[in-house]
């Protein structure tokens, strides 16, 4: 009971000494900031800074001009331009500019030319050119105030930088859109013009730098990778610029303080108690703790400012509770245990360790203020939980086979919609039963054509929907090895995510049959278990594999983030990835959350039962409980194969008895062949 108190779930892994947290509890992560200023700044055209305004308009009528008229357009904008800018004090062009506000929020470089349309065109041409020639460094405003045309290749023209130039072949081969491609390529110009580098002096920080002043998708993502495969980066940095953004942990102190303690005693009290307890729990929990005991409990600094210590007074304890029922957003607080034990546990750890520790932690010593009358609901609570899950696994029960069948059947109409445009040209028409569609033959589609990733999009003939057809493919292949893994075989979400090549296996019984089974990871109970496949299952783990190999040759070693113990987990082959930025990741359980949630309301305007109804990943396994115990599988068994310590555990999340006598069908029943001779391999395999 007591160790129920203080914790409800152990670490998982034990670090490598290498991995483990720096001394402050922090973890290795960029710091966003600009570049150091070079000693020698790029001068494609040497320094012009104190240049005369003609010298400068021949300079940019020359090498921005293709034709006459257009050589003369440019040297009289450039002259227009730097004749307004000599109006300012300064002694170079930068100075000038400065002083005329136009580094500024607000002041774009066109409002130097008045009304005057033709002029304000000419002021933002010139601007464009003297940003390429290095005349002029703005800052992030004033270049996005700029109206800018074809400003990627005129710096490239201009700047003759061959670490660019690599960079842009690079680039040229990721498997990304071409609009990404070229979005990327203007924001490293971007960043070389704002900081006034070449790429050699481009930094990791100064590209989080970068994103950060960038709101909303900053195309420097794609150009992250291609970087860091140039060696710009340091090996520590993460591939992916999503990656480098990450948190990661945080210290104790800077969980405490996010929520702002007035009382600098209680702070140190509750950052040296929430510091002793993280030694025994992951982080996940330590995250817990602190949500509890410093947002949840010592609110009762706002219900009495004078409060000191721990000793609470009855009024105090009484408005405290009342608070605690009621969440931030006005709707009552269901999980209010979770604050109670918590509470309750704080108080008995200060008592316990004042008897060996009475100079550190005897004076905090204090009556808690969470009663025995305060915890007698709460078996009662747990029995209408347990109701409450037992009517959602009713629900869904019914509802399972529906959403299995649409994301089985969506899933094989588009691949074989995407068959059929990969054998025709682009512009061509085809039939596919009885639907007339047509390849799009855009410019963008011809640029798509034949690179790694295409994307592949096709017009409807007779609705004239448009189809991004791969994405869609994508998507729906996805959907249906999620959906379809996971009422199979009755993992957890982080289980399902840590799946990789090297969790196939096989068993190879004494009459020669070799049954496949599925290693799965540590999790919840920190125990390894093996499940044997079915047929059914077998075949998704195949497709997994076998779409990788089809994009990759293999399947890509790439890096998985814990979002529950907020840190890297060692680069393995994880069957459930896909491709940010270009590069490959595992994917995440809010994904697995957001991909299941998404299949169901794809069912809504076809089948209104599944209006209001929630799918979640933890639902397939209540549900293939349900199965394995409907369909007369001992119930310790059951638990193995499930993962769980004990029976009762797996018994409170089988509904057996009940779904029966309720008539319904269930989803072993509906594929018989889906637990074909399990019960003959399951003890032999676990």
């Amino acid at each position: 009971m007591r160790a129920h108190l203080t914790s409800n779930r152990i670490r998982r892994h034990q670090l490598e000494p290498e991995q483990s947290r720096l001394a402050d509890g922090a973890q290795p992560k960029l710091t966003a900031a600009e570049p150091p200023v070079p000693e020698k700044p790029p001068r494609p055209f040497g320094d012009l800074a104190t240049a005369s305004a003609a010298q400068i308009a021949d300079l940019a009528a020359e090498h921005f001009s293709v034709e006459r008229n257009g050589r003369a357009l440019n040297r009289h904008g450039m002259l227009w331009l730097l004749e307004r800018l000599e109006e300012f004090p300064g002694r170079t062009w930068q100075q000038r500019w400065e002083a005329a506000g136009l580094n500024g929020p607000g002041h774009p470089v066109e409002s130097l030319a008045g009304d005057d349309r033709q002029r304000r065109t000419r002021f933002n041409a010139a601007a464009q050119h003297a940003y390429c020639m290095r005349l002029i460094r703005p800052s992030l405003a004033a270049f996005n105030a700029t109206r800018l045309f074809r400003y990627a290749d005129r710096f490239r023209r201009v700047a003759g930088d061959p670490l660019l130039e690599e960079f842009c072949e690079r680039l040229e081969r990721q498997p990304v859109a071409t609009d990404r491609r070229l979005k990327a390529m203007l924001d490293i110009c971007t960043m070389l013009t704002v900081y006034g580098i070449d790429l050699g002096g481009l930094t990791a920080e100064a590209v989080v730098h970068y994103a950060e002043q960038t709101p909303g998708f900053t195309a420097a993502a794609t150009a992250w990778p291609v970087l860091h495969d140039m060696g710009r980066f340091p090996a520590w940095v993460p591939r992916t610029l999503q990656d480098a953004r990450v948190r990661g942990q945080q210290p104790v102190e800077a969980l405490v303080d996010r929520h702002r303690l007035r009382n600098p005693e209680v702070r140190e009290l509750l950052v040296d108690y929430l510091r002793r307890r993280s030694v025994e729990v992951d982080y996940s929990t330590l995250d817990n703790l602190v949500r509890n005991l410093v947002q949840y409990f010592w609110v009762v600094e706002d219900v009495n400012p004078g409060q000191a210590d721990l000793r609470l007074d009855e009024q105090t304890v009484q408005e405290w509770k009342q608070r605690l029922l009621v969440r931030s957003d006005g709707k009552p607080r269901v999980n209010i245990e979770g604050p109670f034990l918590t509470v309750r546990a704080f108080y008995l750890d200060l008592q316990t360790w004042a008897a060996a520790e009475p100079e550190r932690w005897g004076q905090w010593v204090a009556p808690c203020p969470i009663r025995d009358t305060d915890l007698r609901w709460f078996n009662q609570r747990r029995r209408r939980i347990a109701e409450r899950m037992a009517n959602r696994t009713r629900e869904r029960q019914t509802l399972l086979p529906l959403l299995s069948e649409q994301v089985t059947s969506e899933w094989q109409r588009l691949r074989a919609l995407l068959d059929a445009a990969r054998r025709v040209s682009l512009g061509d028409t085809f039939t596919l039963e009885g639907v007339t569609w047509q390849r799009t033959a855009t410019q963008y589609d011809r640029q798509q054509a034949g690179r790694p990733g295409e994307a592949i999009r096709v017009l409807n003939r007779r609705t004239g929907e448009l189809v991004r057809l791969s994405q869609a493919e994508r998507l729906a292949f996805w959907q249906w090895a999620i959906v379809e893994t996971l009422r199979l075989a009755g993992l957890r979400r982080e289980e399902l995510v840590e799946l990789t090549h090297l969790s196939v296996r096989q068993y190879q019984r004494p009459n020669g049959e070799v049954v496949a089974l599925l290693v799965v990871s540590p999790s919840k109970s920190d125990r390894e278990r093996l499940i044997p496949m079915s047929g059914e299952l077998f075949h998704i783990i195949a497709q997994v594999i076998r779409r990788h190999i089809t994009e990759h040759g293999t399947v890509p070693v790439c890096p998985r983030y814990d979002q529950a113990d907020r840190a890297w987990c060692e680069p393995l082959p994880y069957l459930f990835q896909r491709l940010q930025s270009g590069c490959p990741r595992a994917m995440s359980m809010a994904m697995v959350r957001d991909l299941v949630r998404r299949a169901a309301q794809a069912l809504v305007p076809a089948h209104p039962e599944f209006a209001g109804i929630r799918f979640s990943p933890h639902d397939f396994r209540r549900l293939f409980a349900t199965d394995l115990v409907n369909n007369g599988l001992p119930i310790h068994i059951g638990a193995a194969l499930m993962g769980h310590l004990n029976v009762q555990t797996t018994r409170g999340s089988a509904k057996a008895r009940e779904l029966h006598q309720a008539g319904e069908k269930s989803q072993v029943t509906r594929s018989a062949r889906c637990r074909a001779g399990l019960s003959g391999v399951c003890m032999k395999a676990i």
